[in-house]
């Protein structure tokens, strides 16, 4: 239940946008600029701060922002890290999953990858409460509907 003084602070939301930017690379130039201009927020602050945030990333890394815009033309943003799909892409060094899951394999994994890429998704906003364990069987139904195959060890 919230207390009276938080309902009465609370801001009103003009919109939640949710966009994919390459990390370190936010510029007010699409997809960035037409999604926030149309809600009269501050560009060069939303880049600024996403990319200061998201320096330890290689540029390359595709991150999922969600920007929660409010009705005084202010912002708040979280920054999740990449998909699981992106993860075992780059693990296994393919450029696409399977096009047939379940009946081609595209390539291999060892469970060390998989715990490897939960322990770095153990640190987003949604899965820090979930064990590693769980998080692991997640990784490894999302590896077989890409037609990746999970193995104990490499050969």
């Amino acid at each position: 239940m919230s207390t009276l003084k938080e309902i009465l602070t609370r801001r009103p939301v003009a919109a939640t946008i949710r966009l994919t930017v390459p990390a370190g690379g936010a510029r007010p130039a699409p997809p960035v600029g037409p999604a926030l201009g149309q809600y009269r927020l501050n560009l060069m602050a939303f880049c600024k701060d996403f990319n200061a945030r998201t320096q330890k990333y290689k540029s390359d890394t595709p991150m999922a922002v969600t920007i929660t815009a409010f009705k005084d033309n202010t912002f708040e943003f979280t920054v999740k890290s990449p998909s699981v799909t992106w993860y075992l892409k780059k693990a296994a060094g393919i450029e696409s999953g399977s096009s047939r899951p379940g009946h081609v394999i595209a390539t291999t994994l060892s469970v060390r990858h998989i715990y490897e890429i939960a322990k770095i998704k153990q640190s987003d906003p949604y899965c820090q409460y979930m064990s590693l364990e769980s998080i692991c069987k997640s990784i490894i139904g999302t590896a077989n509907t890409m037609g990746i195959k999970v193995v104990k060890d490499l050969d």
